[in-house]
């Protein structure tokens, strides 16, 4: 119905079956499996050999076994732990979210990402092409996608493992964290800036700092899109016009500011997050 134009929104495809060489899943309850030191028992399967990334904090109710395109193996457990509320510390930052740096903060902090993909580009290309030129169902081919597979899994091990670090930094560090609302999925439509943008994980990075926040009892707050962050000046609020994305820095032509493009950006989302909430106090008790 969506490819022939009769269902309303985005068209959208019937569903594909999951292949065998990608990702498998197997769950089992709280009956299924046992936990012990060096082991975890599954039913009909017997006793796996695990080395634990961490101590669980109480008994597991579920265990979900995950194999990966790679041929990994992991263990996911579903335990339930208390929320640890952090102490008010009283500070605020802004995020500014940007290609060239991934993150520059309030503060004037300036934070790089490690780009993964852009830094083995050339040897999964190399890859791919060894693994087109194999027959299929053949040994060889297999070797050859597990080879493309692990280099997949290494991209997504260093964008996540950057991203979750990154984030639980600024959790702690701050009560307040504000972030502009960024249109990714439009973003990601120009070809000239799709694979660098997709490379850096911006929506992950989102959803990792509202998870966060509200297990450590921070304050986070999205601004609107459509604020012009790179336009208004931090100092005097004045808004000095469109600028192309090759200028950096500015001058302000109301106040004669100088500024860096970004941590203006940053700057300007707290004082506009700041106005927001004196609005919504001024405006609560009248009557309209």
């Amino acid at each position: 119905a969506s490819c022939k134009g009769e269902r309303k929104g985005k068209k959208v495809k019937p569903p594909k079956f999951k292949k065998r060489k990608s990702k498998q899943l197997a769950r089992f309850t709280d009956n299924g499996f046992t936990v012990n030191q060096h082991c975890v028992t599954l039913a009909k399967i017997g006793d796996l050999r695990i080395v634990w990334s961490r101590p669980l904090p109480s008994k597991p109710s579920s265990v979900t076994v995950i194999k990966d395109a790679s041929d990994r193996y992991f263990l996911s457990f579903v335990v339930e732990i208390q929320s640890e509320i952090l102490p008010n510390n009283g500070e605020s930052v802004g995020i500014d979210l940007g290609i060239a740096t991934f993150a520059t903060l309030s503060t004037g902090e300036k934070i790089d990402a490690p780009k993964p993909l852009k830094k083995r580009l050339k040897r999964l290309r190399k890859a791919q092409k060894n693994l087109s030129r194999k027959q299929k169902g053949s040994k060889r081919r297999e070797k050859a996608r597990k080879r493309v597979a692990k280099i997949h899994a290494k991209i997504k091990d260093t964008r996540t493992d950057f991203l979750q670090k990154l984030s639980t930094r600024i959790v702690r560090e701050n009560q307040t964290l504000i972030l502009e609302d960024l249109n990714t999925s439009g973003m990601v439509k120009n070809r000239k800036l799709s694979r660098a943008i997709s490379d850096l994980g911006w929506r992950s990075f989102r959803d990792m700092l509202s998870a966060k926040s509200d297990k450590y009892g921070r304050n986070f707050r999205i601004i609107s899109r459509w604020e012009p962050t790179s336009q208004r000046c931090s100092c005097c609020g004045n808004i000095g016009g469109k600028k192309a994305l090759n200028i950096r820095e500015w001058e302000c032509l109301f106040c004669g500011t100088f500024h860096d493009r970004d941590v203006n950006a940053g700057l300007f989302s707290t004082l506009c997050d700041n106005f927001c909430l004196w609005n919504r106090e001024m405006l609560i008790g009248q009557d309209f």
